[in-house]
This record gives C-alpha cells, structure tokens and sequence, in this order.
C-alpha cells in the first residue's frame, strides 16, 4: 500500500516502538516476531482511523498521540467511550473474534502510532501466550474506563467531566500541554459547547488551567485531581494495577 506523501517525511530513528507501553512489556523473543512488521505512521488532529461498522485491518499503537473511540448516534450526536494513548492499542475487537466496532476512532491530539496487519497480531494472540495474558489485562482496565465514563456522564457534573476528561489526556501525553478546542471537547463529552466554555472559565478562575486559542496548559495538576470526580482514581487505579508499565510513564510526567 502506498504511503501518503506526509508520511515519506518521518524519521523512524525519531521514534521507538517501545514508547508504547503494551510493546515495551513485551518479551524479547514475542517482539523479534512482531517488530519487524510494526509500521510508524503519522497520526494528524481529527483523522478517523475506522468507523463503526467498518472490518478491521490493523490495530494500532500510539506512542505520543491520543485516540478517542467515540458512540455516534443515528442523528450525528457523539460521545467519548474511552481514551486511548501510549498505555494502549485501538482495535481490541480484532483479537476479541468481531472484526468490527460499533465505535469511531478519531484523533484527539495529533503524533504518532505503530500499525500492525490485524493477522500478525492474531497469529500471536492465537499462540496462547504472554500477548494473550496482556490483551486480557488491557481489555479489562479499557472496560473499566468505559464504565466509568458512562457513571460518569450520567451521575456528575460538567466541571467533574472535564476535570477527568483532562487528567486522562495528561496521563498519556508527555506533558502537560493540551491542543484542543472546546467544541471538541463538548463532542467528546457529549453537552453543549456552553458548558464545556463556563467549566473550562471556572477551573481558569481557579488557576487550575490556562486556555487560548486551542492549546490548554494544566498549571496546577494536584487542584484538577481534587476538583475532578472519583471516576479519574478508578480509572487510574485498576491500569495502574493491570498495566504496572503504564504507572511508571505516568509518574515521570510532571
């Protein structure tokens, strides 16, 4: 297949596939059979990388951007069901046995991924091995993330939203630097750009973050987590407990 002329321009030497937390866990022997396949693909703000319903042929995994998966209802209205960034891998339902989605995938902050053909990773989710146990592991903590959020969306408020709404972004960037604009923001929370634009006025209020023009800077994380929600901890805990990889990255995160 071939590549689309921005990506004749990246620098592989740039980057690692071990920025992933799922492919840094792997053993040496699970990744000489799946490295040599990885293909580093550029991730650029708001690109769909599958839509719901459509047969999955790679899966991907991100290491400095974040992928949003996304229910889209009949009459176009959406809503985040899960974030995805260096902790994880869009297309878990190609190692589930569906093929599809009823999700959309979309990029919310732009970088970079590895792409791998969906039959090379079945190959070695069939082996029965370490990359089965992990997907199990990952599967769980994404479940637990979906849940959450949808407690979340039903039982608390817009300022709590977007409090775990950010914290989860920030753990899976690699600082504390956000691009994304409110109306964004509102699509993948699901309420009014009014909302997300006097929540987003309160917490600046509060010193808790500065906002121009798209670019969200969290200058005070410690407030964020008390004003945010219990949902964040949950969430956090449980990867943090499935995928221990994936709390040492976000500890180095200041």
């Amino acid at each position: 297949m071939p590549k689309l002329a921005s990506q004749q321009c990246i620098d592989p030497k740039q980057h690692q596939p071990t920025e992933n937390q799922l492919l840094k866990t792997l053993s040496s022997e699970v990744k000489e059979r799946l490295f040599p396949y990885l293909e580093l693909v550029e991730m650029p703000l708001g690109k769909v990388l599958h839509e719901s319903g459509e047969v999955l042929r790679y899966v991907y995994y991100p290491t400095d951007c974040i992928v949003s998966l996304l229910y889209v209802m009949e009459n176009g209205a959406s809503a985040e069901i899960s974030v995805v960034g260096h902790d994880g891998m869009i297309g878990i339902a190609l190692i589930m046995g569906g093929e599809s989605t009823t999700s959309r995938a979309i990029i919310q902050s732009a970088g970079f991924a590895y792409r791998l053909p969906g039959q090379r990773i079945k190959d070695e989710f069939n082996r029965h091995g370490e990359l089965l146990h992990l997907m199990l592991r990952y599967s769980q903590a994404l479940i637990t993330q979906m849940a959450q959020t949808a407690v979340c969306n039903r039982h608390h408020s817009i300022d709590q939203q977007l409090c775990r709404w950010l914290l989860l972004s920030l753990d899976r960037l690699k600082d504390n630097h956000l691009v994304m604009t409110q109306e964004l923001i509102a699509n993948m929370l699901g309420v009014r750009r009014e909302g997300v634009t006097e929540a987003a006025g309160r917490l600046h209020k509060q010193g808790v973050i500065d906002y121009s023009r798209g670019h969200i800077i969290v200058t005070d994380r410690e407030k964020l987590e008390r004003l945010s929600c219990e949902c964040y901890g949950v969430v956090k805990s449980e990867t943090d407990r499935l995928l221990p990889a994936s709390r040492h990255r976000t500890e180095s995160v200041v």
